[in-house]
C-alpha cells in the first residue's frame, strides 16, 4: 500500500529581515505534511521562532524590514495584505514556551476565546470547555475547581490549559515554540504524548528546546542553521542518517 503524503503548508522562497539588519530567514522552501508532527530544530538564532510566527502572522507585530516569498496554507498565500488575520489565527493556533494564562478562572480562560469568536450559548460553552480540557488530559485534575484562578495551577497544568485554549477553537494547525522548556519531566511527557495523539487529525509544527525531544517527536524534521534550511526529511532518517555534514555534526553534539 502506498502512503500519499498531503501537504498542509507550502513555504516558498521565504526570506525575512528585521529592521536591525539581521536576516532571520533566507530563501526557505519547505513542504509541511498534514496530520503529522514536523519538528524545526537547530541552534538558537537559526530562525525557528521567526518561521513559526510567520505562519500565523505574529511577525506583523515585529519590526520587520523585509518579508519576501509565500506561505501557502491549503493553497492560499496567507502573507497577502487582504488575509483575514483573525480567522487565520483561529485556524492556526500557537503555544509559547512559557504559559501565559489569562487573569481569569480556569473555565473562563477557555470560554473567553469562544465568546470572542461568537459563541453565546452557555450549555455549548460548558460542553466545549470540558471537551478542550479532556483533550489535554486536564479535566480530571480541575473539574471540581473550574472557577479557581488559572494562575493557581502548576506550570505543567498552565501549559496544558494554554493548549486547551487553542484546542477549543478547533484549529487545523498548532504551532509550538519550546512548549516544555520550563516543565518537569512528567509534565513534558504528558504534553508529548498528547501532541502525538492530536497529530492524527491536526498538523503540528514544534520547535523543541533540545535535540532529544526533537528526535522523540519528529514524524518529519527540518534542520535550520543561521536562517537557512539545511535538510528536511522523515524524522527517523534525519536523526539516524543525516545526509548533510552540518546536520550530522549538530545531531551528534559536535556544535550547538
Amino acid at each position: 500500500m502506498v502512503n500519499i503524503v498531503m501537504e498542509k503548508i507550502v513555504i516558498d522562497n521565504l526570506s525575512i529581515q528585521y529592521s536591525d539588519g539581521v536576516e532571520s530567514l533566507q530563501g526557505i522552501n519547505l513542504k509541511i505534511p498534514a496530520n503529522a508532527v514536523t519538528v524545526l530544530f537547530g541552534p538558537a538564532g537559526g530562525g525557528k521562532s521567526t518561521l513559526l510566527r510567520t505562519i500565523n502572522r505574529l511577525n506583523d507585530l515585529a519590526d520587520v524590514a523585509k518579508c519576501q516569498g509565500r506561505v501557502l496554507i491549503d493553497g492560499e498565500n496567507i502573507l497577502e495584505p487582504d488575509t483575514d488575520v483573525i480567522n487565520l489565527r483561529r485556524k492556526v493556533g500557537m503555544v509559547f514556551s512559557r504559559p501565559v494564562p489569562l487573569p481569569l478562572s480556569i473555565s473562563k480562560n477557555i470560554s473567553y476565546a469562544l465568546e470572542v469568536a461568537g459563541e453565546r450559548n452557555k450549555a455549548r460553552l460548558e460542553e466545549k470547555v470540558e471537551r478542550a480540557l479532556r483533550q489535554v488530559a486536564l479535566w480530571d485534575e480541575v473539574y471540581d475547581r473550574l472557577n479557581d484562578p488559572a494562575i493557581a495551577l502548576s506550570g505543567g497544568q498552565q501549559q496544558r490549559l494554554c493548549l486547551a485554549r487553542v484546542m477549543a477553537l478547533e484549529p487545523e494547525i498548532i504551532l509550538l515554540d519550546e512548549p516544555t522548556s520550563a516543565l518537569d519531566p512528567i509534565s513534558t511527557a504528558k504534553i508529548e504524548t498528547l501532541l502525538k495523539e492530536l497529530s492524527a487529525s491536526i498538523t503540528i509544527i514544534l520547535a523543541p528546546h533540545n535535540t532529544q525531544q526533537a528526535a522523540r517527536m519528529a514524524d518529519y524534521a527540518a534542520f535550520l542553521l543561521q536562517g537557512e534550511l539545511i535538510e528536511f526529511g522523515k524524522g527517523q532518517d534525519l536523526f539516524l542518517n543525516p545526509t548533510d555534514k552540518r546536520t550530522a555534526d549538530y545531531v551528534r553534539g559536535r556544535f550547538g
